[in-house]
């Protein structure tokens, strides 16, 4: 094969002004993927920190829920554990069985059951289409 063969093969196979095209095309392929995926990212971390801050003000509705009701607990129980020594010291032995009994109900009580309501009144306030009915 003569060497002017050889160069008009090659030249059909390879062509530099193709080639360069080719790559052209995929380096701006490459470029609108790149942004396409950086935008992507941005969206996750919007979504991220949107997500983190409902979480946060959860918690912190929880916490502030789970303070009160336990502080309220307390002092109901020292309310009534102050009338079971009154109750005592002066051998009223009907109030004392009565406030005994309330403070094994207040025991009995667990005030985690109220989160299921405030869990089913936050999923009405969320939901648009729910009907509420006085």
């Amino acid at each position: 094969m003569s060497v002017k063969k050889v160069t008009t093969v090659v030249q059909e196979f390879i062509n530099p002004a193709q080639c360069l095209q080719q790559m052209v095309s995929a380096y701006t392929d490459y470029l609108k993927v790149a942004e396409q995926e950086q935008t992507k990212r941005r969206e996750i971390d919007a979504w991220e920190n949107e997500t983190i801050t409902k979480i946060n003000a959860q918690r912190e509705l929880l916490m502030a829920y789970l303070d009160r009701s336990f502080d309220e607990r307390a002092e109901n129980f020292r309310a009534l554990f102050a009338v079971v020594d009154h109750a005592m010291a002066s051998g009223n032995n009907e109030q004392l069985a009565l406030t005994l009994n309330s403070i094994t109900e207040i025991a009995k009580s667990c005030p985690f059951k109220d989160l299921a309501n405030l869990a089913s009144v936050r999923a009405a306030l969320d939901d648009p289409d729910h009907q509420w009915t006085f």
